[in-house]
């Protein structure tokens, strides 16, 4: 039996109480795994158990949840060497996807007795990672308002999101800011920064999506001035997580670039949490920084 902690984020909705918890230790001792399943309520109780698996001489340590708790145990994971298994119980699953590690349960399951590890790269800003993106502007305003509409109004998830998309649209909002990237100094206003860990597709069917997690780059996405209605689209674009076509975005890359403002604090999103943080932001990347297992393939290997 191969030995495994599992922290599954008993705060994230249906699906995640006790009644589920006790069919996938079943599905993990039926793939021959010797599981330690963990229910935290909450990022820093996820985080507490990471740690706790890690003291502990923990040779794999899985997430169960959204983008946002596999960021959480993930950060702890970090540079420790011990791979990281990710049971993908979330709406979006973006870090599952772009790794393609399998969306079904079972199979999530069966990847962590049977997946091989890679090396794949992490994504921070003033000293918090992220594993699928980060951004600026709209973005974090739409969420920290949807949070507070959910919270005070009792609204659904989407009826929250749209009226705050809705309000958004009516401030208009913009940004101004300093980039230094590359060595180049730049000046920008502009409602919506986006930077993702490693290039985004931005045509055709994979739009938003990565094709690898291993390049060593930040990409980094500054809306060009929309119209009100672009606004409205870059908002629920970003909800989604997507972009918007190339022609809409200045695109850079850079292992590292510096994000300056005048304003003495800013919202930032990383992989869908918000955060307030002061001005400059440092991004930088982590090359290789974090162990994942992807699916095993045959007749040769995937890339990360």
């Amino acid at each position: 039996m191969k030995p495994v902690t599992v922290i599954v984020n008993a705060g994230a909705g249906t699906g995640h109480d006790e009644a589920a918890c006790d069919a996938l230790r079943t599905q993990l001792t039926d793939a021959g795994l010797d599981a330690v399943l963990v229910r935290a309520d909450g990022g820093d109780q996820m985080i507490g158990a990471a740690r706790r698996a890690l003291e502990q001489g923990a040779r794999l340590v899985a997430a169960g949840g959204g983008d946002g708790t596999i960021n959480a145990v993930a950060s702890v994971m970090v540079d420790s060497g011990v791979p990281f298994g990710v049971l993908p119980l979330g709406t979006l699953n973006h870090f599952a996807k772009d790794l393609g590690i399998p969306l079904d349960l079972g199979a999530a399951v069966r990847n962590l007795a049977t997946g091989r590890p890679v090396q794949v790269d992490v994504g921070e800003v003033n000293g918090r990672i992220f594993l699928n993106n980060s951004s600026l502007g709209l973005y974090p305003d739409i969420v920290r308002d949807r949070e507070k509409q959910q919270r005070r109004l009792g609204r659904g998830k989407w009826t929250a999101a749209a009226w705050a998309a809705f309000a958004a649209l009516r401030r208009y909002p913009f940004l101004s800011m300093r980039l230094t990237v590359n060595g180049e100094r730049l000046a920008r206003r502009t409602p919506f920064v986006f930077i993702g860990n490693n290039a985004y597709t931005m045509q055709g069917l994979a739009i938003g999506e990565r094709a690898r997690l291993d390049e060593g780059v930040l990409s980094l996405y500054v809306a060009q001035r929309p119209t009100r209605l672009g606004l409205l689209r870059f908002a629920f674009d970003a909800l989604l997580g997507r972009l918007g076509q190339e022609r809409d975005f200045d695109v850079l890359t850079a292992p590292e670039f510096d994000i300056d403002t005048h304003r003495h604090h800013l919202l930032v999103a990383t992989d869908g949490e918000v955060t307030e943080m002061h001005p400059p932001l440092h991004y930088r990347m982590r090359p290789g920084a974090l162990t994942v297992l992807v699916p095993a393939v045959e007749n040769g290997t995937n890339q990360p």
